[in-house]
């Protein structure tokens, strides 16, 4: 039997305790919270860590914490030639679960169900095993494989930044963070925050309350308006009309004892389809479909309505390419520029907003960021912008084409380079790409409700990453 056969037969006999590494990672609710002294992102990432920690040393690996942000394990202590990048943060539980609760992990129909079994607990341990593979099957090694996890990924990858910090950058790093064959280019991202303050108090027909979104690379699928002074059939008869241009729902209620006897005060509420910021076009954003509304009530006039009105103006529902703010921009390799309007809050007394667009490669400061901020501020809007350039890597380098040749001799397809719009942790490295771990094909409802892992696709992910280090580390 050759070292690949072997490599393969390992995991294949491995795969009930890779399973049961996984839940005791997923039954930590490891969501980011206040920081603490020596927890930077809160109780909850650092308990992740630590027992992730504790299953590498569990199996013989040199682990090594760097101020609870980032921890890592080292195949062996020659020379550091491959860095493989995952993380033990995950987004909000939100709501929705119907399988099991978020961090109450189960297996069912082959699957893991859970918070972070695939986003990216699960193929967090698919590398750990990969490594733990080769390292007792003792393939000969010449250089040093080393596994790095953060806590900090969903929320700005400050961890890994600390690590780049104190360690350098390895001769070729991927992260499982994403789907297969192989991701070498990663959209940029732009993000802009929006705010008017209102002095002018309108009268009569008025906006009271409007929210919609918690996160910035979340779609909304749920907002609310509280409006006072319009009547409940003009109300129904524009819910009906937004409702069947946006396919988002819309329920309204009577708010009781608002102290307005002569107007009456309704909440609306708006329901609509969660999706992530790089996909747009999947969900129903339901912050813009309630700003639509609200924006085309007969409301009194008055800054508020204006500032509505303009915003309407800049982020109309469905434009999720930038038509409006004047970026639309797509190219063969990336595909086009996306732009979806993630948090609003409106009052009174001031709006706030803020979007997430992931541009194409093609994108830059002059035929994005300027043009967009342009517009934003001629319309009256205090804004301030940020922009993370696009990532790629050769698709033809050695390091690619090895990785691909692995993937297709585990699964017998063919390999091939790809674009994304969401970010990894390797989109600042040079020599960084995302590799796996989840099918091409796959939707694993990551950052949404029920995510889950599929068994086989872990178990796959881990042969292929293993036949991976032990061709790039030989």
């Amino acid at each position: 039997m050759n070292d690949q056969e072997r490599i393969l037969q390992y995991i294949d006999e491995h795969v009930e305790e890779m399973v049961a590494d996984t839940m005791e990672l997923c039954r930590i609710n490891s969501e980011k919270g206040e920081a603490e002294e020596g927890m930077p992102y809160g109780k909850g990432p650092c308990e992740a860590l630590h027992k992730a920690a504790e299953i590498c040393g569990r199996y013989g690996f040199t682990v090594t914490n760097y101020d609870n942000h980032v921890i890592t394990a080292d195949l062996n202590d020659q020379e550091r030639h491959l860095d493989i990048l995952a993380h033990m943060d995950v987004v909000a539980a939100g709501e929705g679960w119907t399988v099991t609760k978020p961090y109450e992990p189960i297996v069912k129909d082959g699957k893991i169900f859970g918070r972070g079994s695939s986003d990216d607990k699960g193929p967090a341990m698919a590398a750990l095993y990969a490594m733990r593979a080769v390292k007792e099957l003792q393939i000969p090694l010449k250089k040093n494989c080393r596994l790095i996890l953060g806590s900090d990924e969903e929320c700005g990858s400050s961890d890994i930044a600390y690590y780049y910090q104190k360690e350098p950058e390895a001769a070729m790093t991927f992260s499982p963070d994403a789907e297969f064959p192989l991701v070498n280019v990663e959209k940029g991202q732009f993000r802009a925050e929006l705010r008017k303050e209102f002095t002018e108090q309108g009268s009569g027909a008025v906006l009271l309350e409007l929210e919609g979104g918690t996160t910035t690379n979340i779609v909304p699928g749920k907002a609310w308006a509280v409006v006072r002074g319009i009547s409940q059939a003009d109300l129904e008869a524009a819910c009906t009309r937004v409702g069947a241009e946006t396919g988002v729902s819309f329920e309204i209620e009577k708010e009781e004892d608002t102290g307005f006897a002569i107007q009456e005060t309704y909440r609306i509420m708006a329901e609509g389809k969660g999706a992530h910021a790089s996909t747009p076009q999947e969900g129903r954003n339901a912050a813009l479909a309630a700003l639509k509304l609200v924006s085309e009530l007969p409301l009194s006039q008055c800054e508020q309505k204006e500032a509505l009105e303009k915003l309407a103006e800049l982020f109309p529902y469905g434009d999720h390419y930038g038509e409006a703010l004047g970026i639309r921009l797509s190219d063969e390799i990336s595909s086009d520029t996306t732009v979806s309007l993630n948090i609003l809050k409106v009052d009174q007394g001031s709006l706030y907003a803020k979007f997430d667009s992931r541009s194409c490669v093609s994108a830059d400061m002059e035929n994005t960021v300027l043009p967009a901020k342009a517009k934003m501020e001629a319309a009256g809007f205090e804004v301030e912008t940020a922009f993370n350039p696009p990532h790629v890597v050769d698709g033809d380098s050695d390091f690619v084409k090895t990785l691909l040749s692995c993937y297709e001799k585990v699964t017998g397809e063919p390999g091939r380079t790809t674009f994304m719009g969401g970010g990894t942790y390797v989109h600042d490295l040079k020599r960084g790409v995302a590799f796996g771990a989840v099918g091409e094909f796959t939707d694993t409802h990551m950052h949404g409700p029920d995510e889950f892992m599929i068994i086989e696709e872990l178990k796959t992910a881990a042969k292929i990453f293993a036949l991976s280090i032990a061709d790039l580390c030989s």
